[in-house]
């Protein structure tokens, strides 16, 4: 079985690993500050703050967001279930915008007249989470433009986007435009730690709260210390409810050690996913937007005749290891509950439904990629 993503992990990756084990704290030691600043060297961001998963990471960014109940955060159908339950964790509602059918992201257009509609109602959303899909950006500027008058907190789910840039050439991470970008570092995203993720900001203010909330609400910072304890070396004092939302220093030197091949990476990504786009020309599917500047976290093709689950079923008993991103959000049963229901967001739901993941991933072979695009023809043609 050819899969749709794979993890790449070299002998330079475990050595790291393996180092620790042998010699360093396997928490709370040098790897994860020497992470968190690597990863702001590379997007250009002034604070980074790692922790154990990207939906971790849309949970904290909501917190420091302010994100309560009675807030309203608004997201998009097309995602994994995280971009929305982070803001459930908060005690706050979701609500979605739909999809630009042709960039498969946010439709600028229906943000506008969605948020032009709720400003009426006195029922606009406290924050937006923007999600990159499939690792090619939004365009953020016009997104910040638009939510400008409302002030609205901007929050970019970058978990399929690290390595790619967006509009203007801004590394994903690094851009102004919003007030925070998570990260995702699963083992089919762009670099992996295993499990992990990162918030990224500009902001000093948002990076001290997303650390307090990622570590128990606790610090040891002086200056934040109540009176009469700052000289004591042992003390610690907790300022909020937090989570031990941490990495280790394990998965935070793999990180590190992975890093410096991201470029590598993307780099045969994109050239993998120009390669679809060529051979995939004559067939009857839409192909994804060619953006030049995506980290091509995904290749998703919509099938314009044929019927999804036929395909899908064909192209796995042939070997290949087809996926489906994503369910729309509101057609879990979960949402279903909170009053969503099918027909809402019809973008969304018309991409979801002719959608094909193809295999993508830095170590897919030019044979490999060969048999699924034999096998593809095969079954459309």
């Amino acid at each position: 079985m050819i899969p749709y993503g794979k993890h790449n992990i070299d002998d330079a990756d475990i050595a790291a690993v393996v180092d620790v084990l042998k010699n360093e704290f396997l928490t709370q030691g040098k790897q994860v500050p020497a992470f968190e600043r690597a990863l702001c060297e590379y997007t250009g961001a002034s604070h980074a703050v790692a922790v154990n998963s990207g939906t971790s990471g849309l949970h904290i960014a909501c917190l420091a967001a302010g994100i309560e109940a009675g807030d309203i955060v608004w997201t998009v159908p097309n995602s994994f279930a995280a971009s929305a339950n982070c803001a459930l964790y908060c005690g706050a509602s979701v609500d979605f915008v739909d999809i630009d059918p042709d960039t498969r992201n946010l439709s600028p257009a229906l943000l506008q007249e969605k948020l032009h509609h709720a400003a009426k109602q006195k029922a606009l959303p406290k924050a937006l989470v923007v999600v990159h899909f499939a690792g090619s950006s939004c365009d953020m500027r016009q997104i910040a433009d638009i939510v400008k008058p409302y002030n609205i907190t901007l929050i970019e789910d970058g978990a399929h986007a690290l390595g790619g840039e967006d509009f203007d050439g801004n590394k994903i991470g690094g851009s102004n435009c919003s007030s925070m970008t998570v990260l995702s570092f699963h083992p089919v995203k762009s670099i992996t730690t295993a499990e992990g993720g990162a918030v990224l900001t500009n902001h000093a203010d948002l990076a001290q709260k997303l650390r307090l909330y990622a570590s128990h609400g606790i610090t040891r910072e002086k200056e934040l210390l109540p009176a009469g304890h700052s000289d004591e070396a042992w003390y610690y004092a907790q300022q909020c409810l937090g989570y031990n939302y941490r990495l280790s220093d394990l998965h935070a030197a793999l990180g590190l050690a992975q890093l410096k091949r991201l470029d590598s990476f993307i780099h045969a990504r994109r050239k993998k996913a120009e390669y679809y786009h060529k051979a995939l020309a004559e067939l009857p599917v839409i192909r994804p937007p060619g953006n030049i500047r995506s980290a091509w976290h995904l290749y998703v093709i919509e099938l314009l005749h044929h019927d999804r689950k036929q395909v899908f079923e064909a192209l796995r008993n042939a070997g290949i290891g087809v996926n489906v991103h994503y369910i729309p959000i509101h057609w879990h049963p979960y949402y279903q509950k909170l009053g969503f229901a099918q027909g809402q967001y019809p973008a969304s739901e018309k991409y979801y439904q002719r959608a094909i993941t193809l295999p993508l991933y830095a170590e897919l072979t030019a044979d490999m990629q060969d048999e699924v695009i034999r096998q593809l023809k095969e079954v459309l043609m």
